[in-house]
């Protein structure tokens, strides 16, 4: 993408967590967690059908078991700061987002309790959001719409006419939820691609080639470009940060 494809500056912005925000100083520690949540949410798919077709109805009530995620974190012997590590740019992007007044979000099918939430207390990551959903919050996770609608009903107010809101992950599961939860709300959240997985996804939607992001540092000058180079002063109708 160049910076002559300006993007519309956003007022509510959801990320990613794993892989977007924090990277795992072993890759392929992130290529088996996310194999293991596309298996997790290929066989939810196969058991709701077939409750689907024995009691006639759409939605699961009971919580998630999620007892790969539990799993995993059972046998985790190191701490999330040997484990991972924050992308500066990124947490330069979300300073630049909160001082100009955006709502952050935070979405991820990772569970919250011993590691997303520790991640973020970790890496001094928890200010910038008002909402944060983990996979034990919600019944289905990406790429299902749940956690994402979820998120936009946590943020401290409704959704208005005139909200620019972005999805930014890199997966090909955060581009299909993004799409699924804009049916669900009636209004358009824009999946910005980052990186190339997301990026084939993006692509096959026929996605404006200005949301899709080969790297952190491009997605960090787009938010540049989109606001331009002085901070705007957080807008009256946006209310204050809250702990989550």
């Amino acid at each position: 993408m160049t910076l002559d494809s300006k993007l519309t500056p956003p007022t509510i912005v959801l990320f990613d967590l794993d892989g977007t925000l924090v990277h795992h100083v072993n890759p392929r520690v992130l290529q088996a967690l996310e194999f293991l949540d596309d298996c997790s949410h290929r066989a939810g798919r196969l058991v709701a059908r077939f409750r689907l077709a024995r009691r006639h109805r759409t939605v699961e009530t009971k919580a998630p078991k999620l007892l790969v995620h539990r799993a995993i974190h059972r046998v985790r012997r190191k701490s999330v700061e040997q484990m991972l590590q924050p992308c500066a740019t990124l947490r330069a992007t979300l300073e630049h987002l909160h001082n100009n007044g955006v709502v952050l979000g935070l979405v991820s099918n990772g569970l919250g309790r011993g590691y997303g939430h520790d991640v973020l207390e970790a890496f001094d990551l928890k200010k910038y959001f008002t909402a944060s959903v983990f996979r034990e919050d919600v019944i289905r996770g990406k790429p299902w719409p749940d956690p994402l609608v979820t998120a936009l009903k946590g943020i401290g107010r409704d959704l208005r006419r005139r909200d620019v809101i972005w999805y930014v992950g890199d997966q090909r599961k955060d581009i299909t939820a993004a799409m699924a939860a804009s049916e669900i709300i009636g209004h358009q959240i824009v999946p910005v691609a980052l990186g190339a997985r997301a990026a084939l996804a993006a692509v096959e939607i026929c996605a404006d080639k200005a949301h899709i992001m080969w790297s952190a540092t491009e997605f960090g000058r787009s938010v540049e470009a989109a606001f331009g180079s002085e901070e705007r002063p957080a807008l009256e109708s946006t209310l204050p940060l809250a702990p989550v």
